[in-house]
């Protein structure tokens, strides 16, 4: 099944608004803003189906006009079920200047034998502010199905002005790659990773803030670095996809009040 979402967000009087949407079936969309006063919308993104299943395509385009400032959560864990043929998301971000974008999604939990590849298109104009997160889990862990998924791939390209400036290509593939050796997750379970970028962030003190944070969580690795332009990469290993999900939204809470105002 080709299913489709289509978000465009835009500036008027001070606030952010949905000016046009387009979602075909499973897909859904809510407007969960409390406080109307605000800069940003809110959006969660649903879905009417259990998970992603075999042969699945979806396509996500998101713009953001000048100014504006959206925050896309999502409803619950992303299931990938048990899959023949695979599965695969696309997904583009267009932000103009002076725009905002914030998207922590639930964990991903990849069933037995699931194949899911995605690959996401981030493009930044001049002081654009973006918070993007990703959280993978080893699968039904209860279920005995730990680390028994056939795939698991994520590709993130971010432009600045058409230049690339972040690349990420996280890939997961337990037949072939021992995912408890060193250099991979080396008895961890839960991984997560976060990206922040702001032309006006205080980089130093920021990676200060989040190391306070996290240092004092038990069951958790973590490491935090700079990027080449101004904002930080932040890497997490766990054992529970709620903890480090937990941990990505304290964290949002140390970032510019721009993100999410």
């Amino acid at each position: 099944m080709i299913a489709k979402l289509h978000i465009k967000a835009a500036l008027r009087e001070g606030k952010t608004f949905l000016k046009r949407s387009f979602f075909t079936h499973p897909f859904k969309l809510a407007n969960v803003t409390e406080d109307k006063s605000q800069n940003q919308l809110q959006l969660m993104l649903m879905s009417s189906s259990p998970g992603v299943l075999d042969g699945d395509e979806y396509e996500i385009k998101i713009e953001l006009e000048e100014g504006c400032s959206l925050q896309l959560q999502t409803q619950s864990y992303q299931r990938l079920f048990t899959m023949k043929k695979g599965a695969s998301q696309n997904m583009e971000v267009n932000m103009c200047k002076g725009s905002s974008f914030c998207y922590l999604p639930h964990p991903a939990v990849p069933h037995k034998a699931s194949d899911f590849v995605a690959a996401n298109k981030i493009n930044l104009s001049d002081n654009c502010t973006l918070t993007w997160g990703e959280i993978v889990t080893c699968g039904r862990k209860l279920s005995g199905e730990e680390f028994q998924f056939t795939r698991f791939q994520n590709h993130t390209e971010i432009f600045l002005n058409g230049r690339l400036v972040v690349k990420e290509n996280l890939l997961i593939k337990p037949s072939a790659i021992n995912v408890m050796a060193i250099g991979q997750l080396e008895g961890y379970t839960h991984q997560a990773s976060l990206i922040f970028i702001d032309e006006g962030a205080a980089v130093n003190e920021l990676i200060s803030k989040i190391n306070d944070t996290l240092i004092g969580v038990e069951s958790i690795c973590f490491g935090v670095s700079a990027l080449s332009v101004k904002g930080v990469i932040i890497r997490l290993l766990g054992y529970k996809g709620e903890q480090l999900y937990n941990c990505l939204q304290l964290i949002s809470r140390f970032l510019p009040a721009k993100a999410f105002v």
